[in-house]
C-alpha cells in the first residue's frame, strides 16, 4: 500500500521561534479520486508570513485558525495525476490552497490552472498570493498617483518587492526598507527602487529626510516594529497607509507600541488594513491588472527554494528572521 507524507499542526506555537514540536509528520495512504474529484501531486509549497498567524488560536482573525491535528494550511502548485472532473485533465498544472501535503484530493474548488510557459517559481512568486496582495494593496487601498513618494517596509520580501516595482512603473518615487545591505542593494540595483534603508544599521529618520525630502505620501506596511513610527512621522497631509502585515509582531509575546494618533487628525491620514480572503472574487481583475506589468518585463522576482516537505518547518522561522532571499517556497 503506497503512502505519502503530510504535516499536521500538533499544538499552538509559543511566542518566539517556532519549534519542530509544533508539528507532526505523518504518513497517509495515497488516495483515489471519487466522483467529481481530482488528485493533485503537489510539487511546490509556498511559505508566507500569514501562515504564522493561521497557527494561532485567534478566532477573531480574518480567517479561522488551522485546527490542531489538521494538515497545515498553505498554498501550492502541483500536477493533476487522476481526474474524475470534466474541467481537469491529467497533466494539468494547478495552483491553490493545498496545505503541507504531497497529495491533495479536491473537487477543483479554489484551484486555478497555471498557464503554459510560467515556471513554478514565477507562479508562486508573482501570480499567487504575493502579486495579488501587492496589486490589491497598492492600487485599491493606497490609490497611488504619479509623482508621489511611497515607502515600502519589507521591501525585499515577496509582496514588498512587487509593490515597489508596480509603484515605480507608475511614476512614483519609491523607497524600500530592508534588513541587510544585500537586500537594499538588490531592490535599488535590480528592481529600480529610488532608495533603500537598512533598518538595522541606518539612522532611519535621517535617511528618510534624505531620500524623501518632500515627505511620504504612501506607506505600505509589511513588518511593523520600531521603523513604523519613523515612517509615520514623515507622512504628508492626506497620506495613505496600507497595512498588509506585521511580521515583527507575529511571534512576539507583546506587540510593539504603535504611533501617537494625534498626527492622524492633523494630517488627515487614511489607514487601512486589508487581507486577501476579502478579495478573492476580484482575482481575475487583479490578474488582469498585474499581468501587463509582468509581460512588459517590469516585474522581477527571486525565489528562495528549500528542498523536501519537512524543510517547511524550519523554513517558517526564516520568515521571522528575514533569512530568506526572495519568495520562500518548498520543492517537494
Amino acid at each position: 500500500m503506497s503512502t505519502y507524507t503530510a504535516i499536521t499542526l500538533a499544538q499552538r506555537p509559543e511566542p518566539g521561534p517556532i519549534g519542530r514540536e509544533t508539528f507532526n509528520v505523518v504518513q497517509k495512504v495515497v488516495p483515489s479520486a471519487g466522483p467529481g474529484e481530482i488528485i493533485v501531486s503537489q510539487t511546490y509549497m509556498s511559505l508566507d508570513p500569514a501562515m504564522i498567524g493561521w497557527m494561532s488560536g485567534d478566532t477573531k482573525s480574518y480567517i479561522p485558525p488551522v485546527e490542531v491535528g489538521a494538515v497545515m494550511r498553505s498554498s501550492g502548485l502541483g500536477e493533476v495525476i487522476e481526474s474524475n472532473h470534466p474541467d481537469f485533465a491529467l497533466g494539468d498544472r494547478v495552483m491553490g490552497m493545498m496545505g503541507w501535503t504531497e497529495y491533495f484530493v479536491s473537487t477543483g474548488q479554489g484551484l486555478n490552472k497555471v498557464p503554459a510557459g510560467i515556471t513554478p517559481e514565477q507562479a508562486l512568486s508573482v501570480f499567487a498570493l504575493p502579486g495579488l496582495t501587492a496589486t490589491q494593496g497598492l492600487f485599491n487601498v493606497a490609490k497611488p498617483k504619479s509623482g508621489e513618494t511611497i515607502v515600502v517596509s519589507g521591501a525585499a520580501g515577496s509582496v514588498g518587492s512587487i509593490v515597489g516595482q508596480l509603484a515605480k512603473a507608475d511614476g512614483l518615487h519609491v523607497i524600500g526598507v530592508a534588513g541587510d545591505d544585500e537586500k537594499c542593494q538588490w531592490i535599488v540595483d535590480e528592481l529600480g527602487f529610488d532608495g533603500a534603508i537598512n533598518y538595522k544599521t541606518d539612522d532611519i529618520d535621517a535617511k528618510l529626510s534624505e531620500l524623501a525630502p518632500k515627505g511620504v505620501d504612501i506607506f505600505f506596511e509589511n513588518t511593523g516594529g520600531a521603523i513604523q513610527q519613523h515612517i509615520f512621522e514623515h507622512m504628508n497631509a492626506h497620506g495613505r497607509i496600507a497595512v498588509c502585515g506585521m511580521i515583527s509582531d507575529y511571534a512576539a509575546s507583546t506587540p510593539s507600541a504603535g504611533p501617537n494618533w494625534i498626527p492622524i487628525i492633523k494630517k488627515r491620514l487614511i489607514i487601512q488594513g486589508f487581507t486577501m480572503p476579502d478579495h478573492y472574487a476580484k482575482v481575475p481583475d487583479l490578474l488582469a491588472k498585474l499581468t501587463p506589468y509582468v509581460m512588459q518585463g517590469k516585474i522581477k522576482y527571486r525565489a528562495h527554494v528549500l528542498e523536501g516537505i519537512e524543510s517547511a518547518i524550519d523554513g517558517l522561522n526564516m520568515l521571522l528572521t528575514g533569512a530568506n532571499k526572495g519568495k520562500l517556497m518548498v520543492k517537494l
